[in-house]
């Protein structure tokens, strides 16, 4: 039986690979369970300080397996949007909370579900064939997977009512205008290679500042100044504590290239 998910790990970056290729990655719950449990183990594994997340073949993912959702919907006694809470919100979480960089190789579409684990990334790559479609709507759905809280972020209130409410696809060079894409490639054969560039770079770097990072952003984000200046003293408290902290900053006078081991 094939994996739904692949996991190779080259030194300290995990990639993780939707494995559905025949069914453009779409989500059937086993490759959502996989990629739930999956990112779980992750965030205590101390030897993981990069994550790249990709999808088999020539799409990212197209979101939800409606073949598996019909199914579910003609048997009366599912909850047939219960994989929201049981699948959708702990991978949204786990991805946006991970104390660690993410990268995305979106290659090919990302639709529905499938472009909201993108947005979850810190970072996003793409092609000449990237494009993405917030489908939500054109199946009388609302957004979940946590675009209704990364959208915003990235594109601003009325763009992302905008995509939400038409559902038109936003091709590569608009979603690196928009802020979807931070970098665009000239070859869809060079997605990946360049995610896991990017991300060997970072799992390089200091592991536990990044995670400190992101967990400011958040809740600068969603917060008042105060709330920020807090979460930044919490931040500089526990980075300042680190080993990778202390032989940087005597590196850094020594003028020499520090050494982080991601502690």
């Amino acid at each position: 039986m094939t994996e739904p998910l692949l996991v190779d790990r080259t030194d300290a970056v995990v990639t993780l690979t939707l494995n559905r290729p025949n069914a453009m990655n779409a989500l059937d719950v086993a490759l959502k369970e996989a990629l739930r449990d999956t990112l779980a183990e992750l965030e205590t594994d101390r030897s993981c300080r990069a994550v790249v997340l990709a999808g088999a073949g020539g799409s990212f993912s197209a979101g939800q397996d409606l073949r598996e959702h019909v199914s579910t919907l003609e048997n009366s006694s599912a909850d047939p949007l219960g994989t929201v809470r049981a699948h959708y919100n702990p991978i949204a979480a786990r991805l946006a909370n991970l104390p660690k960089p993410v990268v995305a190789a979106v290659r090919g579409m990302a639709a529905g579900a499938g472009a909201s684990l993108a947005f979850l990334a810190d970072i996003r790559i793409g092609g000449p064939s990237t494009s993405f479609l917030m489908a939500f709507a054109k199946v009388g759905l609302a957004a979940d997977t946590g675009a209704s809280w990364t959208l915003p972020r990235l594109v601003g209130h009325a763009k992302a009512v905008e995509l939400l409410l038409l559902a038109e696809p936003v091709r590569a060079q608009e979603a690196c205008q928009l802020g979807l894409l931070n970098r665009l490639t000239d070859d869809d054969e060079q997605v990946l290679p360049v995610a896991q560039e990017l991300a060997a770079r970072l799992a390089a770097g200091p592991t536990v500042a990044y995670g400190a990072i992101k967990r400011q952003l958040s809740i600068a984000d969603a917060g008042t100044l105060a709330d920020a200046l807090a979460a930044e003293a919490q931040a500089q408290a526990i980075c300042g504590a680190t080993d990778d902290h202390r032989a940087a900053t005597l590196a850094f006078v020594a003028k020499q290239k520090p050494v982080f081991e991601g502690h």
